[in-house]
């Protein structure tokens, strides 16, 4: 279990900076200490002197790192688990994209299991077919054993995660505010039930609205919790194709449902290296079986 200091200096650092979250992950990471930098004690081995952060900002006030470890303690009785990148269980697959978010609060319990994890995406407004298609993937997948990870979003998303809570399965959602918000409201009992037997994951303070700048590194933790990103339906505006180009990014494959490919953004798509076209949740199974989970094996 990591020092809870390290985790509040962490936060210390997040809060005082005006730097993409992810920059801190990557820098805490690198050190192996938040502590020391906030401290201004570790060295920088390029520059073979102290590291200095925010220099146009002066030296730092002092920060009270015994309110913000009272901060976590009262999230954690809350039922919010802190997760920074300094502590062993945060997520290996997350680990691996290089904008990882510095830390997550969980509801639930993300295991060591959920490494075989697949996201399900999709559109808001899916058609019956669409509905129909993710009810029937994601059942392919939890018989696979797969972990199904999606966004808790109305529609597509809603619907793998119902799934896979009907068959028993493993399910994450990665949402796109705080953990003491749901969005859409009328998710909350989804939500509730997802957090009882899954995990519920959040990158931001628990009293963070939705903002339209939320989802976007929703989707980019989404995809890097997975092994790869399944799209169901989707439109060149949706936040489902963000997240398939988020995957390629990363070095994840995508699959395409092959209805998608009326769209025209989805044929450029499936042109593209780590892009396929899959009928069914067993050319999916089939072809991850393949090529992702021996990779995922030698890792184990």
């Amino acid at each position: 279990m990591q020092d809870l200091r390290e985790d509040a200096a962490l936060i210390a650092l997040i809060r005082r900076g005006d730097r993409p979250w992810h920059h801190y992950a990557q820098l805490a990471e690198t050190a192996g200490t938040a502590l020391a930098i906030l401290e201004g004690r570790y060295v920088d081995p390029d520059e073979d002197e102290p590291l200095v952060l925010f220099p146009e900002q002066g030296e730092p006030d002092t920060v009270d790192l015994d309110a913000i470890c009272s901060e976590i303690e009262a999230w954690e009785a809350e039922g919010m688990r802190f997760v920074s990148v300094l502590d062993d269980d945060y997520p290996v697959n997350l680990r691996s994209i290089h904008n990882r978010p510095p830390f997550l609060f969980v509801r639930g319990e993300v295991r060591a299991e959920d490494e075989r994890s697949i996201a399900v995406v999709g559109t808001r407004h899916p058609s019956v077919t669409g509905l129909d298609t993710a009810h029937s993937v994601t059942s392919g997948l939890v018989s696979a054993g797969y972990t199904v990870v999606s966004g808790l979003a109305e529609g597509i998303d809603g619907a793998a995660h119902e799934t896979a809570l009907e068959l028993g399965g493993r399910t994450i959602a990665v949402v796109g505010t705080g953990l003491r918000r749901t969005y859409p409201a009328f998710h909350a009992a989804l939500e509730r039930r997802i957090a009882e037997v899954g995990a519920v994951v959040s990158q931001f303070w628990p009293d963070a609205p939705p903002t339209r700048t939320s989802f976007p590194m929703r989707n980019i933790t989404m995809s890097g919790l997975a092994l790869v990103t399944v799209v169901i339906e989707a439109t060149a505006r949706s936040g489902a194709k963000m997240q398939a180009r988020f995957a390629l990014e990363h070095g994840r494959r995508v699959f395409l449902h092959r209805s998608l490919l009326e769209h025209a953004w989805a044929r450029d798509y499936a042109a593209r290296p780590g892009v396929r076209v899959a009928d069914s949740a067993e050319d999916i199974v089939d072809q991850v079986e393949r090529f992702v989970a021996p990779e995922l094996a030698l890792t184990l």
